[in-house]
């Protein structure tokens, strides 16, 4: 089981609208497939979705440090090495998508190799997450209309939606009307992206008050220390950290530090060796915990709910798990189906997650 290649090729995707939130938007996903080869043939496959905006990688650096820098590190070790890969990674700073996507390809290929599924090798707790549909900006009506359709299509009936991008009583008026058009059984918390100040944020937070809501997250930056402070310790629902907290030491600062209470895992940048570090330090800590998205394609969600459906505490609240609905294809061949509100683990051995060739050769970005 020995690694001998490794790949990243960049690909493109329309998106079918362009996805706005307050740190920035996409229309096009350009994301880099990773494959990791063995001796043995077994070829493991994970996504990386660049945020140059939040993390400060693009798809052509992704690729670069890939090939210049990552595979030559990895080539040779087994795929059993994963500790040997996550210290020899950790030794170059930041390229969070590269490492994770690299990482998920590899335990991909263990569990190709091994004929288990990753869900089981993490931990197998169940088969299975529930749902939760993130609401880009729009007029409330047209974000009303998402809503209900995703309900009535996906049976999905807990909605993230993003605010901080718009005047605070817009973004509030927002979320009131789709607590009036969908009713008190939908679930609804908000995402800011830092995009308002503590004062903002705590005033959106009095004007939704009665709106029932499950999460606050990200809604003010977490380096106006003493503000952020200030804001979580008057609220009364989960105060998620999401990109403030990308690994372990973050988490336990901010937690430790007053200026969250939640958190977010993404395997998307933490992959699934510092996913479980993360996830065991928040078992520990007691605290809540939401599998997040980072606008992945089908693969990158094929790897969110492995992850998420290993364990208990991953699994309790719904995932956000439906970006790839908003793309207008992908490259698995056997698209992903999400039913009753619920979607399922792939099943087979790794990430049960086969390519179509035809797709790859034809929306990959190198030929």
């Amino acid at each position: 089981m020995k690694i001998t290649r490794v790949e990243a090729i960049p690909f493109a995707i329309p998106y079918r609208k362009p996805l706005r939130f307050a740190s920035g938007e996409v229309h096009t996903a350009e994301h880099v497939l990773v494959r990791v080869h063995t001796d043995d043939g077994v070829v493991g496959v994970a996504e990386a979705p660049p945020r140059p905006f939040t993390y400060g990688e693009t798809q052509a650096g992704i690729v670069a440090v890939i090939e210049t820098l990552f595979a030559p590190q990895v080539v040779g070790l087994s795929l059993l090495d994963r500790e040997t890969v996550h210290t020899r990674l950790a030794r170059t700073v930041g390229n969070p998508a590269a490492k994770s996507a690299i990482d998920m390809a590899i335990w991909d290929a263990l569990g190709r190799s091994l004929d288990v599924s990753v869900t089981e090798l993490l931990g197998g707790y169940t088969d299975r997450m529930r749902v939760s549909h993130m609401l880009g900006f729009a007029e409330p009506a047209a974000m009303v209309a998402e809503a209900e359709r995703m309900r009535d299509t996906h049976g999905i009936t807990t909605f993230k939606v993003k605010v901080g991008r718009r005047p605070v009583s817009l973004d509030t008026a927002v979320v009131r009307a789709l607590r009036e058009g969908l009713g008190d059984d939908v679930g609804l918390y908000v995402d800011g992206n830092r995009g308002w100040t503590a004062a903002e944020s705590a005033r959106a937070m009095r004007e939704m008050a009665d709106l029932g809501l499950l999460f606050a997250e990200e809604l003010c930056p977490a380096d106006d220390v003493l503000g952020r402070r200030w804001l979580v310790a008057q609220l009364d629902v989960p105060f998620i950290a999401d990109e403030s907290a990308v690994t372990p030491a973050d988490v336990t600062r901010e937690i430790l530090g007053g200026s969250a209470t939640a958190v977010s895992i993404k395997t998307a940048r933490t992959g699934f060796t510092r996913s479980q570090r993360t996830h065991h330090l928040a078992e520990g800590l007691g605290l809540e915990v939401v599998m997040g998205n980072q606008i992945d394609g089908q693969l990158g969600s094929v790897c969110t709910v492995a992850f998420g459906a290993a364990y208990e505490l991953t699994s309790r609240r719904p995932g956000e798990l439906s970006n790839f609905l908003d793309m207008s294809d992908d490259l698995l061949a056997e698209p992903l189906c999400i039913s009753d509100g619920e979607l399922a683990v792939r099943p087979g051995a790794g990430l049960g997650a086969d390519l179509d060739p035809g797709k790859v050769r034809h929306y990959r970005q190198d030929r």
